[in-house]
């Protein structure tokens, strides 16, 4: 019989818009090549960026919150998998998964670890440090609770899997540590990748909903980039990404050179005909689909330590890091003058992508680890006490309020 995965999703993927869309496809391709039939099912309505499931042969469903609907439907379909796509979804539908289909494995796609961005937004905004945040705001709670109930939570980020085991420690025989999965013949130098001269400007790239980005661009604007086009006149810098707001739109200005186009459907052509891409993020979690994209594209980068977490272990980065706003300024205008150096970086960036994120192996070694899960699930379950514990109360009261929430709609 066929194997059946369903995915409940927080949103439809876009992976034009954010590298959680990517994400979230690169999933759907693991399992697809071990010929599961897939569902995916979500509450969001569909936008007009969403990525065409069924032109890839997955079926598309949608489900209502607190709805005795969700029952009937995934007792019908019966998955052998369910993926929670972020740990929202996990709370919403988890316990109704585990009543109706208790031999299901349940899968958790933290995506990025949400209360960590989070803590680091409000860090950032208060000037102050972490310190005891982490452990203190309800976004930690609720997120660490999830990946005790799930059997298994994908963990994007090295960093975060540290995070997860040695801070908050959670046993490693419920985290699977799974960056994104490029295939091979996209982390090679394509035929049309431009050379340093063929190249010109500066690029930033990201989702307006997403905080940090926002922050980014507000942070270029007034920062950044007035003090690196005094260095460089003639440059401009091209700033793409969807669902941009008038607030955004506003701050395009053709005689600074700071020019605001919204949306692209193509960000690879985009970086590839730009010298630098522009990553100073301030605050964030998980790996930086951007910067990925700009490595496939033989893009040098110029980030912050935050972009920069979890991409290149022990590597050398394929461009410059700097938290300090005058030493980004000048090693970004050194790095878009320096012809050896932005090669080197260059190459560098096509070095990572083979040996961290090659398709391949990681997929290998997480399909296993579902098909070994699979085939002893019992014992991988009784061995998780917590895990065991936080089912039966608190999905208890979530269950309870969901039916609470159900009946009063009616």
């Amino acid at each position: 019989m066929q194997p059946t995965l369903l995915i409940i999703g927080f949103v439809y993927p876009e992976p034009n818009s954010s590298a959680a869309g990517s994400r979230m496809l690169q999933l759907t391709q693991a399992f697809q090549d071990k010929d599961y039939r897939i569902t995916f099912a979500t509450t969001c309505k569909k936008s007009d960026n969403a990525f065409d499931l069924k032109s890839i042969g997955v079926t598309v469903v949608e489900i209502e919150l607190n709805h005795s609907s969700f029952d009937v439907f995934i007792k019908s379909l019966n998955p052998s998998i369910v993926l929670f796509d972020r740990f929202m979804t996990e709370e919403q539908f988890g316990w109704r998964v585990a009543e109706h289909c208790p031999d299901a494995l349940r899968i958790l796609d933290t995506e990025d670890l949400h209360f960590l961005r989070k803590a680091r937004q409000k860090a950032f905004h208060s000037n102050q440090t972490l310190q005891g945040d982490l452990f203190t705001n309800e976004t930690t709670k609720r997120e660490i609770a999830s990946i005790y109930r799930s059997d298994l939570s994908l963990v994007i980020s090295e960093v975060e899997h540290q995070i997860l085991t040695e801070t908050f420690k959670i046993d490693v025989s419920i985290l699977c540590y799974l960056p994104f999965m490029i295939a091979s013949e996209h982390c090679e130098p394509q035929p049309d990748c431009k050379s340093y001269s063929e190249r010109r400007d500066f690029v930033s790239l990201g989702n307006f909903l997403h905080p940090p980005n926002l922050d980014v661009v507000r942070y270029l604007k007034k920062d950044i980039w007035p003090r690196i086009r005094k260095a460089l006149p003639d440059l401009k810098l091209h700033i793409y990404g969807a669902y941009d707001t008038v607030n955004i739109k506003e701050m395009h200005n053709e005689k600074e050179g700071f020019l605001v186009h919204g949306f692209v459907e193509d960000a690879f052509k985009v970086l590839s005909t730009a010298r630098v891409l522009l990553a100073p993020l301030r605050f964030g979690a998980g790996l930086k689909g951007k910067l990925i994209q700009a490595m496939q594209t033989g893009t040098p980068c110029a980030m912050s330590s935050i972009a920069a977490e979890g991409m290149f272990g022990d590597l050398p980065s394929n461009g410059i890091i700097e938290d300090t706003s005058d030493v980004f300024i000048a090693r970004t205008v050194a790095l878009y003058s320096n012809a050896s150096e932005w090669e080197a970086f260059q190459q560098q960036g096509f070095s990572i992508l083979k040996n961290r994120f090659e398709k391949s192996e990681h997929q290998k070694r997480f399909l296993n680890r579902v098909k070994t899960l699979q085939e002893t699930l019992g014992v991988h379950r009784s061995q998780n006490f917590i895990g065991q514990m936080l089912n039966y109360h608190q999905m208890q009261s979530t269950k309870y309020m969901a039916r609470w929430i159900e009946a009063k709609n009616k």
